[in-house]
């Protein structure tokens, strides 16, 4: 059976299953350099997709889509593409160029009893001028899904927890048993959704906007995360928020901005700093996460000590360190795509659990699409390079170098197939990756290392392939990988081992050999709010390094940018 998952909102991708193997997953914005969170208008864009491995959409067996929308039109008027109906939602799309309208399934559930895993099935999804049958899940389905099919649990045919906070709703709870295939749903953890987060941050500081109106801005928690290194938790905050939360919510949507606007009118005066509000917003979030968490699984009666954790907020590595670190479950896991670029693959796990009745799902990480054969035009060099040439470079020559490698990671976070990979021995280093690529200056450029080195150098240095838990760097190492170590003394980790990737192990290995140091720098390797290189060309029309190195081939600048003064 191949299931083929669609996104066709922001974080548009398709995915697609055989049986229980993962063939691909292909987001929009990580094609032709689109915009970062790019959608899918037009479904030219599946049936190209599938074309470009084989396909037609004739083999597939079953289309799902992602279900989008609420209840509540008022709270959507973001998205103009959406209608929101009594049992079903519409969604307007394209079909080369001729537009259609798509039932789909809403964002989550409605009530308790409502079964999360119902598969809502339509016909009129239109490709190439075909209408075609197709499934829809919740939007939460997804989130679910993805998390548990990709998961060690699934594998093992555990039972597992599944958080789930993604921006437009709360922070919920369901329980998987895989046996018969079971979902429980816990209900909420608390009732603040999880766009607060960026949208109460959109009023102070670097991302302060206009007025007392704030709307949700992808691209601003992440620069959140790093930004309050700079300040210190203020613990006679932490009640202001509570009190606003007890007194004045009355609606999940548009609270963020109530309770934004009130804490300035309470704290005016009182000389705080906006790092040091928004780092105290942020444990205040982080206390009652794992306060109402630890509640919620002893009411449920404490049955596994294992956890998922999707949804946009789990992109969050403090929370998800803060939950690992509990001692609430023994074993906690995030995928790499978290946030909505796993939605398509939700789908298709959705689809494949509920026709096949297994969850498992065989997968890499590297299932992105290919890099396409576009060298540059004109300017650069090409010589053959091996690995341990590789690493002789970064080591003689203590420059960055762009890898654009085999196939693309899932997910937001390069993990050495679409990256940038430099030294870490200096500080100056974070700071030169950072002007290169247009970032603000607090912040951070992630270690990759050797994962049986890790723990040597980093607290607690358990494996972590994906680059989605915090990590304490080591008193004797904080000298010797500067560019790495984040203003709090931390660093947002990602191991590597020769079955995960084989090329960046072993190079990891040859400039240890070298350095003595078996870890690199490793920042994604894109256009400024776009998605990764597509190929080595793209790299170099950038032109903002020096070295391009892809499947064994060195493209190095005829005239050299002085990298001093960048």
């Amino acid at each position: 059976m191949l299931y083929c998952g669609i996104k066709f909102t922001h974080d548009g991708a398709v995915a697609l299953i055989d049986d229980h193997k993962l063939v691909f997953c292909v987001e929009m914005e990580k094609m032709n350099n689109n915009p970062r969170f790019t959608s899918i208008e037009d479904t030219a864009d599946v049936s190209g997709i599938l074309a470009d491995y084989g396909y037609q959409p004739e083999d597939i067996d079953v289309f799902a889509v992602d279900g989008w929308g609420g209840t509540d039109q008022d709270a959507l008027a973001l998205q103009p593409r959406l209608e929101i109906g009594d049992d079903r939602n519409r969604l307007a799309v394209k079909d080369i160029g001729r537009e259609f309208k798509l039932d789909v399934a809403a964002y989550r559930e409605n009530t308790l009893a409502d079964d999360v895993l119902q598969e809502r099935r339509f016909s009129g999804l239109h490709i190439g001028g075909r209408p075609l049958e197709y499934s829809s899940f919740l939007h939460a389905t997804g989130h679910i899904m993805s998390a548990y099919c990709s998961s060690p649990f699934a594998l093992g045919r555990e039972d597992a927890y599944v958080l789930v906070w993604d921006g437009g709703m709360y922070p919920r709870l369901y329980y998987i048993n895989p046996d018969g295939l079971k979902i429980e749903n816990l209900g909420p953890i608390f009732l603040l959704i999880g766009n607060i987060y960026t949208i109460f941050s959109q009023h102070f500081g670097p991302f302060k906007v206009q007025g007392s109106f704030a709307r949700d801005n992808l691209s601003v928690a992440g620069k959140v995360m790093a930004y309050i290194a700079l300040g210190q938790p203020q613990q006679e905050l932490l009640p202001h928020f509570e009190e606003i939360y007890r007194t004045k919510y009355d609606a999940p949507m548009g609270f963020a901005n109530v309770l934004a606007n009130e804490f300035k009118r309470r704290v005016a005066g009182n000389g705080y700093s906006d790092e040091d509000i928004l780092v105290s917003f942020h444990v205040y979030l982080e206390n009652m996460l794992l306060e109402k968490l630890a509640k919620k699984i002893k009411r449920s009666g404490a049955r596994s000590g294992n956890l998922c954790i999707s949804g946009g907020c789990g992109l969050n590595i403090k929370w998800n360190s803060a939950i690992r670190n509990s001692g609430l479950f023994k074993q906690v896991y995030v995928p790499p795509f978290p946030n909505d670029s796993g939605s398509a693959l939700g789908m298709a796990c959705s689809a494949m659990a509920v026709r096949s009745g297994g969850c498992a799902l065989d997968w890499s990480v590297y299932s992105g699409p290919v890099h396409k054969e576009a060298a540059p035009s004109s300017g650069w060099r090409k010589k053959e390079c091996s690995v341990r040439e590789l690493a002789l470079l970064l080591h003689n020559e203590g420059e960055p170098v762009v890898v654009v490698n085999g196939c693309a990671e899932l997910g937001p976070r390069a993990l050495g197939n679409r990256s940038i990979l430099a030294p870490a021995v200096s500080g100056t280093m974070k700071d030169l990756l950072n002007v290169a690529k247009q970032r603000e200056d607090y912040r951070p450029v992630s270690p990759i290392c050797l994962e049986d080195r890790a723990v040597e150098i980093f607290d607690p240095g358990t494996p972590d392939p994906y680059m989605l838990f915090d990590h304490q760097v080591r008193p004797q190492w904080l000298d010797k990988i500067q560019a790495v170590v984040h203003l709090d003394g931390t660093a947002r980790l990602q191991t590597v081992n020769s079955s995960e990737n084989p090329t960046i192990a072993e190079l990891l290995m040859k400039y240890e050999a070298l350095s003595g140091v078996p870890l690199l720098c490793n920042t994604s390797a894109n256009y400024k709010g776009s998605g990764f290189f597509p190929d080595v060309r793209s790299a170099a029309e950038w032109d903002k390094l020096n070295y391009i190195w892809s499947s064994g081939v060195l493209y190095e600048r005829e005239t050299k940018l002085d990298l001093t003064t960048a």
